[in-house]
């Protein structure tokens, strides 16, 4: 799935670790982890808690690309 997400560049410039973004998103470091590596898409639950913490939108974290061959 063509899923772009800035999880990673918004958790680095707020200057939190993959554990203290966990904690705030009630979940675990290997969640943030594998959602910053595009190895998980999150719930839209998780999704909006993690814009949130960030003063952002959704669309602004996670950014669909549409395949061209399809």
């Amino acid at each position: 799935m063509p899923l772009i997400n800035k999880v990673k560049h918004y958790r680095e410039l707020s200057c939190i670790s993959q554990s203290e973004l966990g904690l705030m998103c009630k979940t675990s470091r290997q969640t943030i982890s594998s959602i910053e590596r595009g190895d998980y898409h999150p719930s839209i639950v998780l999704s909006l808690k993690i814009a949130k913490i960030f003063n952002t939108s959704v669309e602004e974290l996670f950014q669909y690309e549409e395949d061209e061959n399809v």
